[in-house]
């Protein structure tokens, strides 16, 4: 795993469990990894890495 995509992998499960909101890791191309609510991502349903669900158990 990518420095990159393991520090995107912190701040997702952190957004999640502090906004109480379904967040997705993506991959954003050249090695780069963004992250934002799921209700918001309107892109490439396979650039979806994983998806943090705080209500998930």
């Amino acid at each position: 795993m990518s420095q990159a995509l393991s520090f995107a992998h912190a701040r997702a499960w952190n957004l999640a469990t502090t906004l109480m909101v379904c967040v997705i890791v993506f991959h954003a191309g050249a090695g780069d990894y963004g992250v934002m609510p799921a209700a918001d991502y309107d892109g490439d349903q396979s650039a979806i890495v994983h998806e943090f669900d705080p209500f998930q158990r």
